[in-house]
């Protein structure tokens, strides 16, 4: 995530750093707020599995970019934001000089391929720009984008014959047979349209583009690097030179220019979902008309206005994290829609927007914690765009179920649960402008579908059986609490016996604790809970990506009822306790590729997503202050002005937005109500300028290291009892303001009305 690559003053906050995060799993690339563009540098074309056998390091390029390669492969239009799994990189351009190379060569031999040597020392990065020297070339690459357009600026070398590979087979978590198909067509010598058709985790891709380029084209050819069993009447025609309409599986072309006289080739590429015609259109409204210094100042105009809603106080190191952190949380989700408004659905089939932004990449399991609900309070409009594509995701799949994990018109199907139905909860009770009835009947679909992932079981038995599936005791807490979003909704919609039918299930967590142990625990079918259980373990023990010591507290909807569950208060908090406190010992995290050393506090596993609750979990104790040591732990260890300054993947932004609810002193413990729970300020002072008009102030300023402690707290000039603030609080404006100290204050927020929300009050 952080990097040292640029960090610069504009207006009145300190621009993000851009690089890669903890695992290198975030581009450094050209890109607008939740742009369909994100234009950026592959650095290696690791393959995700070479004849079925699953190669290790492709993990690392998951967003196509390592920092510590010393080479570059090309400048591709899509990619993923610090995912632990990946796909995209599609329409990839290289710029090149020299002799023809249609491969990409190799990182141990570069010469042997089109990739080119560089440093860091000439890389740039900002938001919306992206800059280096490509040294076996001498071509200088720039790079910036619109929503739907990414801008190339290539500068060559005098006296030097300049072209551009434009490599169609390229991907992030490529193997053989991902392109299905891939067409170009030479339009006339300055414009190119073509797509591509990719088998990935998205399994039916499609990318369209139109490309204009400020020179004509001189010479021009192709190769398709597997050879057709079958080629037809083709055979006519000398299809792999200066031939206007070429083809392919594994389809590399290349465009040469006169860059003698012209050292400067401006290339723009639009994409688009639903034609070449839509990726026309695209190039045509956002940028035909501009030179790349305008471009670049829009993006740079759009990035200002979003990250400036903010406004910080603390040192530059301080800064830096935070506007990194805040622009994170603005690259996923994606636009996915064309200027004119149509899209392709999930049936494949293309759809209009009627009323709505259309968006993409949903990595809810991850992203509906904190990243969608920290763009319902501060990106509204987009929050309920993305509520309406879910829903309509949902209308248009054949099994009729909101998004898993989807992107590019396809489910992945990642992950457990039915996330989904919490944002749209969120979004719901904290007023998004959705159809409650719509979004209900929808969230009740997907609850009702039984092949999904032991569903049927669930409904049937009250858990999922371990024999199963492998992650039974995670699933069934997911789905618990996702039941209970839908209850809420339904009662906010006003539909009692839905109501009284989720709220029967949201208490189905309580199946697969194990009492005797105090523990989340895989049942089987016949009732009996697993043998040679590890609580600790996460492999084999019925969890996904987390042990039971972590998901034992994934109970957000009922905290108290968890806490009964544990034995009682005493025996919660020390389990609490222990989980920060106790190292886990490195043979259970050994062979994780998401988990090292850098993501743990004792065994607290910040870098994986169902723990980004538990520190806040003591506001529901007679323990509150306890939070507020744990949170600038976190935040001290977990996120630093660095190269791999971020303790695990980001997720599309899940980890960032963690980290600014953090910042200010709260935090979603569950979504779906109105509530933020406290912890404590991390900066001095904060403002938000938010989207209806209004400012909510944030100040502690004694706020340290060493001062951590809440000693008071007044919202506006009057004292504050509570241990949550909510929603409306914050969208009425006004000033939250603590008083910090270096030793806690622990006779605040112990009286029952001052705690935070949680279904039953326990058994």
């Amino acid at each position: 995530m952080c990097s040292t690559i640029a960090l610069f003053a504009q207006g009145e906050y300190v621009n993000p750093i851009i690089g890669t995060d903890g695992m290198g799993h975030t581009f450094p690339g050209a890109c607008v707020p939740f742009g369909a563009v994100q234009l950026s540098p592959d650095t290696d074309t690791i393959p995700h599995n070479v004849n079925g056998v699953y190669q290790p390091h492709s993990y690392e390029y998951c967003a196509g970019y390592q920092y510590a390669d010393k080479t570059i492969v090309g400048f591709s239009h899509t990619h993923l934001s610090g995912t632990g799994h990946s796909d995209l990189g599609d329409i990839m351009i290289m710029p090149t000089t020299g002799p023809l190379k249609l491969n990409p060569g190799t990182s141990d031999n570069p010469d042997s391929g089109y990739r080119s040597r560089f440093s860091h020392t000439t890389e740039k990065a900002s938001p919306g720009y992206y800059e280096v020297m490509l040294d076996d070339y001498g071509v200088k690459a720039q790079l910036t984008a619109t929503k739907r357009v990414g801008v190339h600026k290539y500068t060559f070398p005098t006296n030097m014959k300049g072209r551009i590979i434009l490599d169609l087979d390229h991907g992030i978590y490529n193997y053989d047979g991902k392109t299905l198909w891939a067409m170009v067509r030479v339009e006339n010598d300055t414009l190119l349209t073509g797509y591509r058709v990719t088998n990935g985790w998205a399994r039916t891709n499609y990318t369209y583009f139109a490309i204009s380029l400020s020179q004509p084209i001189k010479n021009y050819g192709y190769k398709d690097l597997k050879k057709p069993l079958y080629n037809g009447f083709w055979r006519k025609f000398p299809i792999e030179r200066n031939f206007p309409e070429m083809g392919g599986r594994k389809l590399v072309a290349f465009f040469e220019f006169d860059t003698n006289q012209y050292p400067e080739l401006i290339v723009k590429v639009g994409i688009s979902a639903t034609s070449t015609e839509g990726a026309l259109k695209n190039l045509r409204a956002e940028a035909a008309s501009k030179d790349f210094d305008t471009v670049l100042s829009e993006a740079r105009q759009d990035w200002n206005k979003e990250l400036s809603s903010i406004t910080v106080e603390g040192s530059v190191d301080q800064k830096a994290m935070f506007y990194t952190s805040y622009y994170h949380t603005m690259i996923n989700p994606s636009i996915y829609m064309d200027v004119d408004g149509k899209y392709r659905g999930l049936d494949q089939n293309i759809h209009e927007a009627d009323g709505f932004t259309n968006y993409t990449i949903f990595s809810l399991w991850d992203t509906y914690r904190a990243e969608h609900p920290l763009l319902m309070l501060m990106k509204t409009r987009q929050a309920r765009d993305m509520v309406i594509s879910m829903i309509r995701h949902q209308q248009q799949s054949v099994h009729g179920l909101l998004p898993v994990w989807s992107h590019m018109a396809n489910d992945n199907w990642c992950m457990s649960g039915y996330h989904a139905v919490s944002v749209l909860a969120d979004a719901i009770i904290k007023g998004a402008d959705v159809d409650k009835n719509e979004a209900l009947k929808s969230m009740v679909k997907t609850s009702s579908v039984g092949y999904l992932d032991g569903l049927g079981e669930y409904i049937k038995l009250g858990y999922v059986p371990y024999e199963l599936s492998s992650t039974a005791a995670s699933t069934t807490l997911e789905y618990s609490y996702d039941d209970w979003a839908i209850y809420k909704t339904a009662q906010n919609a006003g539909n009692e016996a839905i109501a009284k039918q989720y709220g029967q299930r949201a208490l189905y967590y309580k199946n697969v604790f194990d009492t005797s142990i105090g523990f989340a625990r895989p049942k089987n079918r016949n009732g009996e809970f697993k043998k040679d259980f590890d609580v600790r373990q996460t492999y084999g023990e019925g969890f996904i990506e987390g042990n039971s010591f972590n998901f034992s507290f994934h109970v957000p909807q009922d905290v108290y009822g968890d806490m009964d569950l544990m034995g009682g208060e005493k025996n919660y908090i020390q389990k609490l306790d222990e989980l920060f406190n106790k190292p886990l010992d490195p043979i259970y995290y050994k062979d994780n590729e998401d988990i090292t050393i850098d993501c743990l506090i004792g065994g607290y596993v910040h870098g994986n997503e169902p723990s980004h609750h538990i520190p806040y979990l003591y506001a529901w104790t007679s323990q509150p202050w306890k939070t507020q040591y744990w949170v600038r732990e976190i935040m001290n260890k977990m996120y630093r002005n660095d190269i791999r300054g971020l303790g695990g993947n980001d997720d599309c932004g899940q980890m960032s937005a963690w980290y600014i609810f953090t910042a200010m002193g709260f935090y979603p413990v569950c979504p779906g109500t109105n509530q933020y729970v406290l912890g404590a300020p991390y900066l001095p002072y904060m403002k938000l300028d938010l989207p209806n008009g209004k400012t909510f102030e944030i100040k502690a300023p004694k706020v340290s290291d060493k001062n951590r402690y809440v000693r008071s707290v007044k919202l506006n000039g009057k004292p504050y009892d509570k241990l949550y603030i909510v929603h409306e609080d914050i969208l009425n404006g006004g000033v939250l303001e603590f008083t910090m100290g270096s030793s806690p204050n622990k006779k605040r927020g112990l009286a029952k009305a001052d705690k935070p929300y949680s279904l039953t009050d326990g058994l």
